[in-house]
């Protein structure tokens, strides 16, 4: 929220009376304030609309936001108790009015319907239009008076498009003849973010984006926004969501599913924005959060946590998606006498990590939840946590209703170098070696590509995928990692190939069927890992055993790779110059494109088949967003995330 600095610099310099019969807090608004923020607060000559900056903040956030001010904006200024309790009443009471004036509209449509509400926004082409059954109509002017309504032919309704994991699309409109003239059809951004990292999430011509603690919906056709969510972030997190990370919702029905930055699951009504339900998945004052998107499954919804850095213990858990009652909750590592407890021989197991913080996936055929969990807790130093350290740095495969433990993958046992398993577990039904099979396939962290049977877990093929690559010769007839000594991180430092990062992390894959391959963006580069002691546990603080740095032998490197799902080959690769810090994923189409966000800024297509580059367009932007795409008004749109911007791409006529 910014206040001008005029304004509230004079309201706590002077001294205010207060009219007895009416609200001091009010009066002392209008006198210094109006002239700036309007008496409504919807803006004036001087200053921006308040109320819509509000929710940003709670009472005591709004209060320090006052007294402390803003750089290079508001000054601080010096406010008693009992004046910034007036002021503070009445900014909520603004908070609460209309930010506009309601317009209501009676329009004819070109079938000859009748359709009345209100107008949600509109331009000369389009309107946005809420009927009293709060049903939202995108209309497009068609003449005259008379509107014709929109909606999408092909809709995205969760973090990958299909549950299981596959940025695969049918969409034909967009093809290698005719990409060269993909551009722009329109641009919205999101106030007050940085990099996003959300998916965009489009149903029924809407589509839903977000931010910390924040959802828009927009026209999918235009990006107009229809409605905005937003509640005031956390202060005192730690990880990733106290820099307002969110990657997006989930969709079910009528509601949508976000993950708040403490660790709350809340429904919204997907046409209003109206709060539906709000859960508790975690307490976070004990240093877990959460950051990405959920995952709708049948009546419920699965959610993860982060805190893996900050000694948290790992739990997926579903909800009802009805009333957000929890149904169950699996702990990725077991309590001291538990099955598996065994695997952690030391007082690691007291706050072990292993989160869940990113999006799972999901297998229709067996009702299974395939669900990827984070590295241990103290990450660079395992001398408290002697033994694999179950269930971190695994796949998991839970039955979608009951939460039961299936089967699980380690990829990683023993982690020293946070190689979380936390990358998407892609379901393919495809021919292995001539013969049909379900498949479960992931490009993971530690460098190495896994294909599984998907029904039972077992391992059909495990290979490097990338060059740098020295903690491990291969992997066993056990399907274990075969481990190279002298890799585990050490207190003057230790070398070790993937870096950190790992040879790829959460940005998206995709698989084409038509080709055969998987699409992977890749990191060559290596990391210097020193190992400290990592102290005791204190709330509100990361939980590390030491530290890392890029090796500053030779230069890091983004690659697109196209792998060979039968043998695990490299077929071509497309280096991206840089410095090997952007984190865009992949989408692949049936077309014959690679559509991914390359390391210079620019989104790109290539020839599925070649890795031959066909086209770009610059954002300069670093990717921390994966693309999607959806079919509107009968149109093919590429929608992706780039900076604080949404953007859609069109073939442009």
């Amino acid at each position: 929220m910014r206040i001008a600095t005029a304004c509230f610099a004079a309201v706590f310099a002077a001294a205010v009376s207060f009219a007895q019969d009416a609200d001091p807090g009010r009066i002392l608004f209008e006198k210094t304030c109006a002239r700036c923020h309007g008496s409504d607060g919807n803006g004036g000559e001087l200053g921006p609309a308040i109320i819509r900056r509000l929710p940003q903040h709670n009472d005591q956030q709004l209060a320090s936001l006052i007294r402390e001010g803003l750089p290079g904006g508001m000054p601080p200024s010096q406010v008693n108790d009992a004046e910034m309790a007036q002021l503070t009443r009445f900014l909520r009471t603004l908070q609460r009015r209309p930010g506009r004036p309601i317009v209501r509209m009676k329009v004819q449509t070109v079938n000859g319907a009748t359709l009345e509400g209100q107008a949600l926004n509109q331009g000369f082409d389009d309107l946005q239009l809420r009927t009293d059954d709060q049903q939202i109509h995108l209309l497009r002017r068609a003449g005259g008076d008379r509107y014709r309504e929109v909606t999408s032919e092909t809709n995205w309704p969760g973090y990958n498009g299909d549950p299981g994991g596959n940025r695969y699309t049918t969409l034909s409109q967009i093809t290698k003849a005719n990409v060269a003239h993909l551009g722009p059809k329109w641009v919205f951004t999101l106030p007050n973010t940085g990099r996003l990292q959300v998916t965009p999430i489009v149903f029924a011509g809407m589509m839903y984006v977000t931010s910390a603690n924040e959802c828009y919906a927009l026209d999918a056709g235009s990006g107009r926004q229809i409605w905005h969510y937003q509640r005031a972030r956390t202060r005192g997190l730690a990880g990733d969501a106290s820099g307002g990370t969110n990657r997006g919702v989930s969709l079910a029905g009528d509601r949508l599913f976000l993950e708040t930055d403490d660790a709350h699951l809340i429904a919204l009504n997907r046409s209003t924005g109206e709060l539906l339900w709000d859960s508790e998945i975690a307490d976070w004052h004990l240093n877990y959060f959460a950051t990405s998107a959920p995952l709708a499954v049948g009546s419920l919804v699965v959610a993860g946590v982060g805190g893996g850095e900050h000694g948290a213990r790992g739990f997926v858990a579903a909800f009802d998606q009805a009333t957000g009652k929890e149904a169950w909750r699996f702990w990725t590592v077991p309590l001291p006498g538990e099955k598996g407890a065994q695997t952690w021989d030391g007082k690691g197991i007291q706050h072990p990590g292993a989160p869940t913080w990113f999006t799972g996936t999901y297998d229709r055929e067996t009702d299974t939840v395939f669900w990827p969990t984070g590295n241990p807790s103290a990450e660079y130093n395992g001398d408290d946590r002697p033994g694999d350290n179950l269930y971190a740095d695994c796949i998991l495969a839970l039955d979608a209703k009951s939460g039961k433990l299936k089967w699980y993958y380690q990829s990683t046992p023993h982690d020293l170098w946070d190689w979380d398993a936390t990358e998407t577990p892609v379901v393919l039904d495809a021919n292995w070696h001539g013969q049909p099979r379900k498949l479960l396939v992931q490009a993971n962290r530690n460098g190495f590509f896994y294909v599984f049977d998907r029904t039972d877990g077992k391992l059909l093929l495990g290979k490097p995928f990338v060059k740098n690559l020295t903690w491990a010769s291969g992997i066993d007839d056990q399907g274990r990692p075969v481990k190279l000594p002298n890799q585990e991180p050490a207190a003057a430092g230790t070398k070790v190939c993937p870096s950190q990062d790992g040879a790829t992390n959460w940005f998206s894959p995709s698989y084409n069927p038509a080709t055969g391959l998987y699409y992977i963006q890749t990191f060559e580069k290596c990391s210097v890992y020193s190992k400290r002691d990592p102290g005791n546990w204190e709330a509100g603080k990361t939980y590390l055993g030491g530290s890392q740095r890029t090796s500053p032998e030779g230069p890091p490197e983004r690659v697109l790779k196209a792998i060979d799902l039968q043998t695990g080959k490299i077929v071509w690769e497309l280096p991206q110059p840089g410095p090997a810090e952007s984190w865009g994923g992949t989408l692949s189409t049936a077309t014959g494109l690679v559509i991914f966000g390359e390391e210079g800024g620019s989104l790109m297509a290539a020839d599925a088949k070649t890795g031959k580059p066909l086209w770009s367009f610059q954002t300069n932007q670093v990717w921390k967003a994966s693309p999607m795409t959806y079919e509107f008004d009968k149109k093919q749109y590429i929608g992706v995330a780039a900076g604080s911007n949404i953007i859609a791409f069109g073939i442009l006529e």
